[in-house]
């Protein structure tokens, strides 16, 4: 689990919990009407955006924030070094009895098309296709957070509308207003408070999520092309290296 993710809302919440008890009940921010006008509205835009199979996908993406797991860069080039260590000792073939032992398909996907003797530049394409569908994957999945962060404020300046319409109806009776003064404020709350501490956040996790496995997969498919022209371990770790910024090569020196 990444505990950032978990942690950043924790404390969002609490602070923002708190400091609403602290000026009176928390039930003055409970309005049903509100969270009708909020939420229903910005489900209902999000589905005229996007079709309903990836709209019904979103608990299965928002998990990636929160559970998502991948391959550390810095851990990937020692694994890639031993790979061409092993290639140039004893072949590619090699490799064919222990497959199935790795856990990155796409890694097992390049090698296999080595063990096969396709030409560099098929393997380059085919893995290169992929990584770019992936992105395209992933790219939707943070849209869809991001559309909804945009679209929940809105439905809060609707709501605010419907709630100073009414209010201005029952000019006449002050007894009347308050309801429709708390539809008209809380429900721009509730539409800032779901884009800015749930949405948007959420949204921008998941585009670092993305550049994180994308990198991690170009290197693997620079180092399969550098392991199947043969190049000496040394070099396959140097162009590893490359991807890697000098800060957090400064602070996790490669061994050898």
């Amino acid at each position: 689990m990444d505990i950032t993710t978990l942690l950043g809302i924790l404390v969002a919440a609490v602070l923002v919990v708190s400091a609403i008890l602290m000026g009176g009940p928390g039930i003055w921010f409970l309005d049903y009407p509100s969270l009708m006008i909020v939420i229903g509205g910005t489900m209902g835009a999000t589905l005229i955006a996007y079709p309903i199979s990836e709209v019904m996908s979103v608990v299965g993406i928002a998990r990636n924030a929160f559970m998502h797991r991948h391959q550390s860069p810095m851990k990937l080039i020692p694994i890639m070094v031993q790979i061409a260590k092993k290639a140039r000792a004893e072949g590619i073939l090699s490799f064919e009895s222990q497959l199935k032992n790795m856990n990155d398909p796409f890694l097992v996907k390049g090698i296999q098309m080595a063990i096969d003797g396709m030409e560099s530049s098929a393997i380059e394409d085919v893995l290169s296709t992929e990584i770019a569908y992936v992105g395209e994957r992933h790219k939707i999945g943070a849209e869809i957070f991001s559309t909804m962060g945009a679209y929940a404020p809105s439905m809060g300046m609707l709501g605010t509308l419907i709630g100073l319409v009414q209010m201005l109806r029952q000019m006449n009776d002050p007894a009347l207003i308050g309801a429709p003064m708390a539809l008209a404020l809380l429900t721009t709350f509730y539409g800032s408070v779901l884009a800015n501490l749930l949405f948007n956040p959420i949204a921008g996790k998941l585009k670092t999520r993305s550049k994180q496995e994308m990198l991690v997969k170009q290197m693997i498919l620079e180092g399969i092309l550098a392991i199947q022209a043969g190049d000496n371990h040394r070099i396959v770790e140097q162009k590893l290296k490359a991807f890697i910024s000098p800060r957090v090569l400064q602070k996790q020196p490669m061994r050898n």
